[in-house]
């Protein structure tokens, strides 16, 4: 019987021959990923009485969320989760300042293809760019995770995309994501497995697969599977903590859903307040006065997103009374942009660069806006509140168009500065 990827890996892991959308099956997950949120899901492990992580071995547990400390109560939440993660014996453990989980995950072998990575985060998904299953689940669920290791799971049902040809000069993955959003609507694939496939998704760089990955997680999804290919096991040659066997749909599976996009038609978008999926050409919100510009997230703060944003800054400025800030999404990220003379180009510019993790992105804080203030951003997200300030607006775009917006000092494209 002909298989999804989603299907065909939960078979495998459940031990079965073939596994049908809908199935319960249970399976023990290679990765448990979690964060900040360590502390909570460590009170829900005591109360469930349970005294020692399943293996802490597959641990991953990444500060990111509010790093370095805003705030005496995030310390203390930083405190309780170094003193679990050395009680445990828990070894992949990333203190503050050294990224944001989704990228660490991946940057640093740990999301393999061919494994399931559950992440006590929605944005999970993400990890989907290396060819695993990879779905974000509660804290309650993680924390019996935690404590028996294993997890049922529903069988999702899968929409494949289908995006032939090359995207254009100027337009990134981003841009594409936001197009498929907009068309299918934020509730398009909830508990769905969103499959990516086609020539331009195969010209990808991994940087800009991952955004696309990440960005199906406001779509509903509870995975995004890009086909692991060389790429990605060029990537993982000297990365990979593990032995691991990348799993493939086959070509005559039966999807829910099945789009086609030709890359070439797609053109930069902006999602507008207050929903991911009000998307509208870059055209039609050029002229946008903003107060902010923010780079970084998880969803495009790694290393050929600063590039692309240094060079639109290059010998310019950031609008009088404008104010850009750059996070790099991980410490690795971080030296090659400032090895690479990015860092540089976006301070001579006036940007305030920041340290690695999510900054003002949920709105803990290094960016949160002033009310009313508009902020144009590269993250994933821009529901009201979403950056810690209900009476403010969120703009999402590519990395460029947030570079020029900066510059510009309201919404605008690259190619008009």
């Amino acid at each position: 019987m002909p298989q999804t990827f989603a299907e065909k890996i939960l078979a495998q892991k459940a031990h079965l021959p073939v596994t049908m959308p809908g199935q319960i099956v249970d399976i023990s997950p290679d990765v448990v990923l979690s964060h900040d949120n360590t502390a909570a899901i460590y009170g829900l492990f005591q109360r469930m009485g349970a005294v020692k992580v399943f293996d802490p071995t597959r641990h991953a547990i990444i500060l990111d969320h509010a790093t370095p400390a805003p705030s005496t109560q995030h310390a203390e939440n930083h405190r309780i989760v170094r003193e679990f993660v050395k009680e445990q014996g828990i070894r992949d453990f990333y203190d503050v300042g050294r990224g944001i989980c989704h990228q660490i995950l991946v940057e640093s072998g740990l999301a393999l293809p061919g494994e399931v990575v559950l992440g006590s985060d929605s944005h999970t998904p993400h990890a989907g760019v290396m060819g695993a299953f990879a779905a974000g689940i509660g804290r309650t669920e993680m924390a019996s995770v935690w404590a028996i290791g294993t997890i049922w799971l529903r069988v999702p049902e899968s929409i494949k995309i289908i995006v032939s040809g090359r995207l254009k000069p100027g337009v990134t993955s981003k841009d594409l994501g936001l197009t498929v959003i907009g068309d299918l609507k934020a509730d398009a694939a909830i508990y769905m497995s969103v499959e990516w496939h086609g020539e331009a998704i195969e010209a990808l760089p991994l940087s800009q697969r991952a955004t696309l990955t990440n960005l199906m997680a406001e779509m509903g999804a509870k995975n995004s599977y890009i086909p692991p290919d060389k790429l990605v096991f060029d990537f993982l040659k000297e990365r990979a903590r593990r032995e691991f066997t990348a799993v493939y749909p086959d070509p005559d599976a039966s999807y829910a859903r099945v789009v086609e996009y030709d890359a070439a038609l797609i053109e930069p978008m902006v999602a507008c307040p207050h929903t991911v999926d009000n998307v509208k050409p870059l055209s039609e919100v050029r002229g946008t006065p903003i107060d902010q510009a923010f780079l970084g997230t998880c969803t495009n703060g790694r290393l050929d997103d600063l590039a692309a944003a240094a060079e639109v800054l290059k010998g310019r400025k950031i609008a009088a009374g404008k104010r850009m800030i750059v996070i790099p999404a991980s410490a690795a990220v971080y030296l090659a942009a400032l090895q690479a003379g990015y860092l540089e180009t976006f301070i001579k510019a006036g940007a305030l660069v920041e340290s690695p993790g999510c900054g003002p992105c949920m709105g803990n804080h290094m960016g949160v806006p002033a009310v009313g203030e508009v902020t144009i951003s590269t993250a994933n997200r821009n529901f009201q509140g979403r950056m810690g300030t209900k009476e403010s607006e969120v703009y999402l775009a590519s990395p460029v168009v947030v570079a020029a917006s900066a510059v510009a000092g309201f919404i605008e494209s690259p190619d008009q500065i």
